[in-house]
């Protein structure tokens, strides 16, 4: 069972500098700092109705949330409910799979992402996250791993649990993405009313973690070391992270919930700070101030914000060539007003275009994923939910 983390890193007061050359030039050096650039905000273009079109693969299925594919091109899919079934190549769905541990269905919560080892064909493991039900009604995000047999998960184990475990049902996150190196980088969210605990290097709430596919930490992770710390962390200073990704340098990258404005794409680096809830480009949902503005030294910039909100849901780098020019680019899911696909084109790490396709069809999709054919399969996290195969219109 992973350590739960409660120590309080202690805030280290410093002395007052004297008024000297050196000092002055540390509060101008400290000045430019907090002078940042600010991020690019999108100009939230218009929906192209005439470039993309979806064809059902599958239907029946309950608020699907997390979606991937096994090497003989069959697919395993979530139903936050708690299931997790098999999908046939001709959109039968199986029986829900035997094993999946019991889940936090309230809320945001239940069986959230899912994915398949990389090594697959000699493990038949999976991943996958949950909100994980604790004690006098708290739940936490948990990342649990199991090896498929048949239409039955054997040897179920989680790996790693977000702590504390606390009362609410928002903000579970989450994403697996396996890294280049055989590690696994997991986001977790700030649970909605645990904003204090962001900030907090103990605690995984509001936190990208870093671990090996058995739970341990890498030797290498950022914090390892440093007292009374969660060394599984990554990054920190996230609200609420639905999309994340490698690009093809195998870098990560992410997008997260703002509250009212301020939803983000992120490029996250190992230790940073991404500021929630001290800096943020959006307001409270009454529309008050949160934190202290929108930049802050020591704090990271987005790579770009939404400010009217996209509500981002899985990201993916594609690397087919079924959406021509679409090699290299980013593609995410959109909910809310969005409810369709979010193209981005970044060069530099910068975006430079920003696309919207499918909003005409009001499709609340949950994930984002290319198939090994090259086309982009897509959730829709609703009831009577679908599995969408989407295609170049005429093709």
């Amino acid at each position: 069972t992973p350590v739960k983390f409660g120590v309080r890193t202690p805030l280290l007061r410093s002395s007052r500098m004297r008024s000297t050359p050196i000092a002055l030039l540390g509060l101008l050096s400290a000045a430019c700092l907090t002078a940042q650039t600010p991020a690019k905000q999108s100009p939230t273009p218009t929906n192209i109705s005439t470039v993309l079109r979806v064809e059902t693969v599958a239907t029946g299925l309950v608020n699907p949330w997390g979606l991937d594919f096994l090497p003989d091109g069959r697919m395993i899919v979530t139903e936050k409910p708690g299931r997790l079934r098999i999908v046939a190549k001709d959109g039968t769905l199986s029986e829900p799979v035997t094993g999946v541990p019991a889940v936090f269905a309230r809320g945001q919560g239940g069986l959230l992402d899912v994915a398949v080892d990389p090594k697959f064909a000699q493990t038949r493991t999976i991943f996958f996250t949950f909100a994980e039900p604790g004690d006098s009604g708290t739940a936490g995000t948990a990342v649990g791993r199991g090896r498929l047999v048949g239409n039955a998960l054997t040897e179920v184990e989680v790996i790693y649990r977000q702590s504390p475990k606390v009362r609410s049902t928002a903000h579970f996150g989450s994403r697996i993405v396996f890294n280049k190196d055989g590690t696994l980088f997991v986001t977790a969210g700030d649970r909605g009313n645990q904003r204090p605990l962001v900030q907090d290097l103990s605690t995984g709430i509001g936190k990208i973690v870093r671990i090996n596919p058995d739970g341990t930490i890498p030797k290498d992770n950022p914090f390892v070391g440093r007292a009374g710390v969660n060394e599984a962390i990554w990054s920190y200073g996230h609200r609420n992270l639905q999309g994340a990704t490698l690009d093809g340098a195998g870098q990560l990258w992410t997008v997260e919930h703002g509250a009212k404005g301020g939803d983000e794409l992120n490029h996250p680096q190992a230790g940073k700070n991404y500021g929630w809830p001290v800096i943020t480009y959006g307001t409270d949902y009454n529309g008050t101030k949160i934190g202290e503005g929108t930049a802050k030294a020591g704090m990271e910039q987005p790579v770009y914000f939404w400010d009217p909100v996209i509500a981002p849901s899985e990201l993916v780098y594609y690397t087919g060539d079924k959406y021509p020019g679409w090699k290299g680019n980013f593609v995410a899911g959109g909910m809310g007003t969005v409810n369709g696909l979010v193209r981005l084109v970044v060069e530099n790490g910068q975006v430079v275009r920003e696309e919207r396709h499918l909003g005409e069809l009001a499709l609340r999709i949950r994930d984002v994923q290319q198939g090994p054919d090259g086309f982009l399969y897509v959730t829709t996290d609703v009831t009577d939910g679908k599995i969408l195969r989407v295609r170049p219109v005429g093709k």
